[in-house]
């Protein structure tokens, strides 16, 4: 076990259709190997010191990728938070959806709503599953929602930020950000969130991603120091 502070990683979960190509498979088998390795992950984290962790698994700019595909990923999702959500409760994982809900299948609404219900009491790790999400878009809402506020600061922006997303509270800074599949960009994922997060990009796709490789980027992330704009702790003594 890694010894430090509760960590919030965000993961940008990339690489399922060329993994798939690669290995002469349809994309739909990437994405679910992908499913396979949230579980390993979701698995170890808590070891690794992570006491939230979020996962880019459906970005509003998904829609438009083909149907069939689309279809696949949502089928997916709803079939992890259907068949997962009691071995997460029973393993301490708090399961939440972030994002928009009014654009999903009703069988899609039904399965997040009961995984979260199921889970509620979970308090080792939090899950947030980022579902119909774009930063953008959340941030947009969320400063229309400011219009009529009596509060203008930033602990009230994250207040409003976490509802228009269905967080359990306000937006959480991340710590952490990954990315794998090679690609250097935060593609519109948690971009308030993420203003002071260290980034560690991998070219690993994210079906081959292992403990390992969690291990590794918590690793190198605690070998950083993180200065918020401030000078470096030799320089400002």
């Amino acid at each position: 076990m890694i010894d430090h502070p509760s960590l919030h990683v965000a993961i940008l979960l990339d690489g399922n259709g060329r993994w798939a190509a690669s290995r002469g498979l349809a994309r739909s088998e990437g994405h679910r190997a992908g499913v396979d390795a949230v579980r390993r992950i979701v698995r170890v984290a808590p070891a690794l010191g992570i006491g939230t962790l979020t996962l880019y698994a459906f970005s509003s700019d998904n829609w438009g990728r083909p149907s069939i595909e689309v279809a696949s990923l949502l089928s997916l999702l709803e079939a992890y938070l259907r068949s997962d959500a009691s071995k997460c409760a029973a393993d301490g994982v708090r399961l939440r959806v972030i994002g928009r809900r009014d654009r999903i299948p009703a069988s899609l609404s039904q399965a997040i709503e009961a995984a979260e219900r199921i889970t509620a009491s979970a308090r080792i790790l939090e899950l947030r599953i980022a579902i119909d999400y774009s930063a953008r878009d959340s941030i947009l809402r969320a400063s229309c929602w400011m219009l009529s506020s009596l509060e203008i600061s930033e602990r009230e922006f994250a207040k409003r930020l976490g509802e228009v997303t269905h967080t359990s509270g306000p937006a959480l800074d991340v710590d952490l950000l990954i990315r794998t599949g090679g690609d250097h960009r935060l593609s519109d994922f948690m971009l308030w969130e993420c203003a002071y997060a260290e980034l560690f990009f991998t070219p690993r796709m994210w079906p081959e991603f292992e403990a390992a490789d969690l291990r590794d980027a918590i690793e190198d992330f605690l070998k950083r120091e993180r200065r918020y704009g401030k000078l470096p702790e030799a320089a400002a003594s």
